[in-house]
């Protein structure tokens, strides 16, 4: 028999608040995962847990991490300080990969002011996973979670196979609206790869972000037709690609979130509610599901 095994610690919750000079305080929240892959066979085959690093011992080591982070550092700053300690401090662990999700809270404004310590949480949430190897090769992916947009027209669907199980009527005036999860690995190999500025991951983690809403809604007048959530997937991917160079991948997941038209009638009242693209009836069971990846491809000479 072959045994492939790794173990560890899931949702292990921590928050870290900085305070500056002058009063300022800097706040994040993040759910660590943290999996080994490491030399404890023995403790599998014959009851001897030598090897084992237990996971309150991980989940402890994120505590200590957060507290060693003297100045405040990105999700994947601190994935990366994770996996770099799991991997250098414990001879038989041989990978360590370690995914994060963080809320976003966001500094709220009082009389146009930004607040000093006061914070509310946003909508959608930040994600990272980073794999680092003894041998100090690592991956870093990141993504975003529950970013919910919508937009009212200009949108349609037209020209799909029709057969005898098709019911949904063609249109060029439909509410387009989906829920994206967007995952994107970095082109870095080693730490030493990573550029030093250390805004370098929130900035590029907010230049996709905002990539992806200005391709979904177009122009502030007039905004853009999608054809499909196919095509506007391919644009808001290809946007990433073209946008963010140290990006060599994009996964993007979009489920088509339903706004049915409303029309009302009965005997009595032949229109009670007459659909005029102005009435809809929101629904997220059953949606559609879009899903697609973009990758660089080197060329060969």
């Amino acid at each position: 028999v072959k045994l492939d095994q790794r173990h560890g610690k899931s949702r292990v919750r921590v928050a870290r608040v900085w305070r500056e000079p002058g009063g300022r305080h800097r706040f994040v929240e993040w759910n660590v995962n943290v999996t080994l892959l490491s030399d404890c066979l023995s403790a599998y085959i014959h009851d001897d847990n030598a090897d084992i690093v237990a996971t309150d011992t991980m989940k402890n080591t994120v505590y200590v991490k957060a507290k060693e982070a003297k100045n405040p550092i990105s999700v994947e700053e601190f994935a990366i300080s994770l996996g770099t300690h799991f991997t250098s401090f414990y001879p038989q662990v041989t990978a360590a990969i370690i995914h994060v999700v963080e809320k976003l809270w966001e500094r709220i404004t009082i009389a146009g002011q930004p607040h000093d310590h006061g914070f509310k949480l946003g909508s959608e949430k930040h994600t990272t996973e980073v794999t680092v190897n003894k041998s100090g090769a690592l991956e870093i992916a990141s993504g975003i979670q529950g970013l919910a947009l919508l937009k009212t027209t200009q949108s349609g669907f037209e020209g799909f196979i029709r057969d005898k199980y098709t019911l949904l009527p063609e249109t060029q005036e439909r509410i387009l609206a989906t829920e994206v999860a967007a995952s994107w690995r970095y082109i870095f190999e080693t730490s030493l790869s990573i550029p030093t500025d250390e805004s370098y991951f929130v900035d590029k983690y907010n230049d996709v972000k905002k990539t992806l809403v200005d391709t979904f809604f177009g122009p502030p007048k007039g905004g853009v037709y999608s054809a499909s959530v196919q095509s506007t997937l391919y644009r808001m991917a290809k946007a990433v690609l073209d946008r963010v160079p140290d990006v060599s991948y994009v996964t993007l997941q979009m489920p088509n979130l339903h706004f049915l038209p409303v029309n009302l009638s009965s005997k009595d009242f032949p229109a009670v509610v007459k659909f005029e693209d102005d009435v809809y009836l929101p629904t997220d069971e059953p949606h559609g599901s879009i899903e697609a990846t973009l990758r660089r491809i080197q060329s060969r000479l």
